[in-house]
């Protein structure tokens, strides 16, 4: 049987998405900066004296190293989002891999509001053009439909979002 949390969402995956995002955003990422600069002092500029004379001191290595690294990081992550093909191509993979963007989502305001509107509408289009009224309940379904889009329009919610989204 398959843990569930939340309806139909597996809660292995979940974690394990979790993991990986903790993992590599911010565990993996900040033992990798202390290791390059540890390896980088001990073991190359500790060895060499001209470039002690810049480097006196690992804390003076680290400050130095991280005001030059940190302005040329983020140029250079400016460049892959905005300059280069690359960020394009990563957002083209994660569209054509993405379920979301060949079927509705069972929650949220697509498949609440959006979508049934959409119905509703075709329906109204269908009956027009057949001279046939709507019944009671499907202008009440629209009544229902239009005070949604209100809310979201307001900046509310539709449906159950989560307590940390509120």
């Amino acid at each position: 049987m398959i843990v569930t949390i939340m309806g139909n969402k597996n809660l292995f995956f979940r974690a394990w998405y979790y993991f990986r995002q903790g993992w590599s955003t911010y565990f993996a990422f900040i033992f990798a900066a202390i290791n390059t600069l540890t390896v980088t002092y001990f073991l190359a500029i500790e060895k060499a004296p001209s470039l002690q004379a810049i480097f006196p001191s690992f804390i003076q290595y680290v400050v130095i190293i991280t005001g030059i690294a940190v302005p040329l990081l983020i140029l250079i992550g400016y460049l892959h989002y905005k300059k280069t093909a690359a960020f394009t191509s990563e957002a083209e993979v994660i569209v054509e891999s993405n379920p979301f963007h060949y079927k509705l989502p069972k929650e949220g305001w697509n498949a609440e509001v959006v979508f049934p509107f959409y119905l509703a509408l075709s329906t109204m289009m269908i009956k027009w053009s057949k001279n046939e009224k709507l019944t009671d309940d499907e202008i009440k379904n629209l009544e229902n439909l239009q005070e949604k889009m209100n809310g979201l329009i307001r900046g509310g919610y539709v449906g159950n979002p989560k307590k940390n989204f509120k």
